[in-house]
């Protein structure tokens, strides 16, 4: 693909300073190997109108660390007004760092910054609390995750797009509940934190959730991705209602959604996780938003799905990016989310139901899942509300 196919704002404003940066190939992901983001402890629990127990956080975190997860949202450096469910954040972040987890295997710690004075308070945090185990970052894909992601560049040919990924064997049999990860915890595990910021698809929604347009909230992102780097600090990227949004409508911008994630990945972020926060996404419209990705250079390793179930279609949503090439998804536990700005969003999709169905196509994703599905069911418990994982309640009645 030539550049000038690109679109024209990121060829003509941005390409000069992305051909500056030094980038190094890495080999991409297996096509049987996915990794799961878990968002249960932050994003799964910030809607919810009662407010959680420090406790029940902490235990919460503890459970998940025994699952095979390598990534879990923790919380959230936001005003308590905001969002007070993550009022605790500062707490739930010394715990991990001076009692962390037993897990199966290293884990990245994620909280949500929302500006650079969140970035000073997780720091302050950060620094005053001396690790009982630290290690080096988790592995969280086959490439070193301090390699900058891949600049835009020219996509394969289309007749060369990923197969479908299918099982040869059985479809409804799984290859095993944790897919090549023993179930030995560690007293010990190496962790690591890492961050993570926004920006919204529209301007309705960027200036309802953070009260600016778009570009002012990208211009915010720049100095905590220039902190959070001079700090070692992995950072993730978020572009919400990437797929529909409550104020504007499903029709959102592909070529808009693909500008944000490229401005992202240009001003450092590791990887971005595009998002259908109010759950109208459909296969099509996946389709379609996964194409200008790539038509704008962005490679399928820089990306993340994040789908919200509203209208139950998530799963297919999930299986469209994943013969599209994508290997990385987030997913909550027991379907547990939703959105203070969007109205009617219904939770995330559930870890157990995402990871059921990757297993059931022959995918590893390191996860127990009936681990998983007896989580779903305590925190569902705990938080009285009805358990939105399928697959989750039919393992359980198998047990």
């Amino acid at each position: 693909m030539s550049l000038s196919r690109l679109h024209p704002r990121l060829l003509n404003t941005r390409w000069s300073r992305i051909c500056r940066r030094d980038f190094a190939a890495t080999a991409s992901r297996t096509a049987e190997e996915v990794r799961i983001v878990e968002v249960g402890p932050r994003d799964g629990l910030q809607n919810e109108k009662t407010t959680i127990p420090l406790s029940t956080k902490i235990e919460l975190i503890r459970r998940l660390a025994g699952t095979g997860i390598r990534n879990m949202e923790a919380g959230s450096f936001v005003p308590s007004k905001w969002v007070p469910q993550m009022a605790n954040s500062r707490e739930v972040l010394d715990h991990i760092l001076g009692n962390p987890p037993a897990a199966t295997n290293p884990i990245a710690y994620n909280f949500l910054i929302p500006n650079i004075k969140g970035l000073h308070n997780f720091l302050t945090v950060a620094d005053s609390v001396t690790p009982k185990a630290a290690g080096p970052a988790p592995v969280t894909s086959p490439e070193d995750p301090k390699l900058p992601p891949t600049p835009p560049s020219t996509p394969p040919p289309e007749d060369e797009e990923s197969a479908p990924i299918t099982s040869s064997q059985d479809p409804n049999e799984m290859p095993s509940s944790t897919s090549g990860i023993g179930d030995e915890l560690s007293a010990s595990p190496q962790l690591s934190t890492e961050i993570s910021l926004f920006a919204a698809a529209t301007e309705a929604f960027s200036k309802a959730n953070t009260n600016c347009t778009i570009a002012e909230s990208l211009d915010r992102c720049r100095p905590i991705v220039t902190l959070a780097k001079s700090r070692n600090l992995r950072v993730r990227g978020y572009v919400s209602v990437a797929l529909g949004c409550p104020y504007e409508g499903p029709d959102v911008s592909p070529a808009k959604v693909a500008e944000i994630t490229a401005t992202l990945l240009e001003m450092g972020a590791d990887e971005v996780s595009v998002a259908d926060t109010t759950g109208m996404g459909t296969a099509p419209r996946t389709n379609e938003l996964l194409k200008a990705l790539s038509t704008a250079g962005i490679a399928n390793k820089d990306i993340a799905l994040h789908f919200h179930d509203t209208y139950g279609q998530a799963l297919v949503n999930a299986v469209v990016g994943l013969e599209h090439g994508i290997r990385t998804f987030d997913s909550s536990v027991g379907g547990l989310g939703g959105c203070p700005y969007s109205k009617g969003a219904t939770g995330n999709v559930a870890t157990e139901d995402l990871v059921y169905c990757l297993h059931s196509l022959g995918v590893k994703t390191g996860v127990n899942v009936e681990k998983m599905a007896e989580i779903g069911a305590w925190i569902s418990k705990e938080l009285g509300r009805t358990n939105d994982s399928r697959a989750g309640k039919a393992l359980l009645a198998k047990l």
